[in-house]
This record gives structure tokens, C-alpha cells and sequence, in this order.
């Protein structure tokens, strides 16, 4: 069985690509916001259509599933601050079409809920 264990920076890109898709709306706002985090996380062009075509053969049902195997993986290999900074970007990006949907609350709260501090 093939490892499927996404690296830090490409688990983020997924989650936060979950969370914009999540109220079937991806605000102009909303694209900046993630872009942001490439570029901070990617300081080098890289090709994400892979992970796009990965994302976008999701269905709805699915997302859960998939944000919280992404969500696994970046925090067995995040700092907590780097854990605090994708929150940070996960927050700006729900806020970004100035509506938190309850889809998109909660989706945060499975962030927030799996990631406290122990």
C-alpha cells in the first residue's frame, strides 16, 4: 500500500483549499488569501496541479475526510507555530467574503478542536 502522506506545506494547501470550497464559493479574496500562504510557504514556483486534480475529484461528501487526513499530516510535521500561522490563514480565509458559513465554522472547529494544546 502506497504511502499517501502529504507534506506540511502541501497538507496546508489542502485544507485551506477544503475551506474555500466548502460554501461552493471561491471569493477573488478568498484565492489572494491562499496564494499568500504559497507564497510565504513556497519561497519557489512549484506546479500544484496535481494537488488540484486531487482536491477538485473530491465530492462534497468527501471533504471531511480528506481535511481531516490533511489536517493530521501537518501537524505531525508543523511547530506550533507554524500550526498557529495556518490557523491564521485559515480564520483570514473564512473571513474573507465577510461570511463565516456554518460549513466554513465548521470546518475551523475541527481545526481548532484537534489542535489545542494539550
Amino acid at each position: 500500500m502506497p504511502n499517501n502522506r502529504m507534506n506540511k506545506t502541501i497538507a496546508g494547501y489542502h485544507l485551506l483549499m477544503i475551506l474555500s470550497a466548502v460554501d461552493f464559493r471561491i471569493s477573488a479574496s478568498e484565492d489572494r488569501i491562499i496564494r499568500e500562504y504559497l507564497e510565504q510557504e513556497f519561497p519557489f514556483h512549484v506546479n500544484l496541479d496535481a494537488q488540484m486534480e486531487v482536491i477538485s475529484r473530491l465530492r462534497p461528501d468527501e471533504w471531511e475526510g480528506q481535511f481531516l487526513k490533511a489536517m493530521d499530516d501537518f501537524y505531525d510535521d508543523a511547530t506550533e507555530q507554524e500550526r498557529n500561522n495556518l490557523l491564521n490563514f485559515a480564520i483570514k480565509l473564512a473571513k474573507a467574503d465577510e461570511v463565516i458559513t456554518k460549513e466554513e465554522n465548521h470546518f475551523l472547529n475541527l481545526l481548532f478542536e484537534n489542535w489545542e494544546p494539550a
